[in-house]
Formats: C-alpha cells, sequence, structure tokens
C-alpha cells in the first residue's frame, strides 16, 4: 500500500517576506525623531554677532610692538626692555589722536611676554591695542 501526500494551499509554507514589523518599527522611530527633533534645535535665543573679514590699513602713526620667540620686546625693529617700553608708550599715548599700538607675536613666544606689552600700554593710557595676526593656510 502506498501513502501519497497532496499538499493543500492552506499548507503551503510561505517564502515571502513579512514586512508588517518593519513597517511597524519605522513608524514607531519616525514619531520618536519627530517628537524629539523640536526640543533638541530649540534653545536660548542670542543674537549672534555677524563676521566680518575687512583688510584693515596699517597707517604710519601707528606703532608696532613685536615679541620673538624668547621673549624679547622689539619697538618696530629695535631691542627694548620693560622699562624703556613704558616710556616710549607713556610718550605716544598723548598724542592725538592716540596711535594705534599693534603686537606682533611669535607663536612660540610665550603669554607673559605678550602679557607684559598690553599691561604697559593700559598703563599708559593706550586705548587701542590690535594683535597682527597670518590668516590660516586653506
Amino acid at each position: 500500500m502506498a501513502l501519497s501526500y497532496r499538499s493543500t494551499d492552506e499548507e503551503r509554507v510561505l517564502s515571502d517576506i513579512n514586512t508588517t514589523p518593519l513597517v511597524d518599527v519605522m513608524l514607531v522611530l519616525l514619531i520618536i525623531f519627530l517628537i524629539t527633533i523640536p526640543v533638541v534645535t530649540i534653545s536660548i535665543k542670542v543674537d549672534l554677532p555677524q563676521e566680518s573679514n575687512t583688510v584693515r590699513e596699517t597707517k604710519p602713526e601707528n606703532i608696532v610692538v613685536s615679541v620673538d620667540g624668547a621673549g624679547r620686546i622689539f619697538w618696530f625693529d629695535g631691542l627694548i626692555d620693560s622699562a624703556e617700553l613704558g616710556k616710549r608708550l607713556s610718550g605716544v599715548a598723548s598724542r592725538l589722536p592716540q596711535p594705534e599700538v599693534q603686537i606682533r607675536g611669535d607663536g612660540k613666544a610665550d603669554y607673559q611676554s605678550v602679557g607684559k606689552i598690553v599691561s604697559a600700554a593700559r598703563l599708559a593710557g593706550i586705548t587701542k591695542i590690535g594683535f597682527i595676526t597670518e590668516p590660516a593656510s586653506k
């Protein structure tokens, strides 16, 4: 006696991918992101300054004080000490209009060396102090 096996439509194995759980998970994630994104983007309202990069012309009356890597101070191209710097800045502060003191600091110079110049300029009454830098290479 031979057994015969017939498959019916109900007993056939489904080989299709069931995408219903995937759609459910995606909808839940979408709802979570829609709720959390406004919370992340809203922060304290501040007015940020607008950047302006204008080339400033060096005027002949501006004073250039430089600091090298060893911490030595130069008035234009001449080497001076801290006491002489204070005297010269006091003389410059009395001019009308007062010139700007521009500081050129070496990248290897100590902060203290540049701080001495800023402190001496403040004590002398200089109101305009600028720093000369090189633009970053692109």
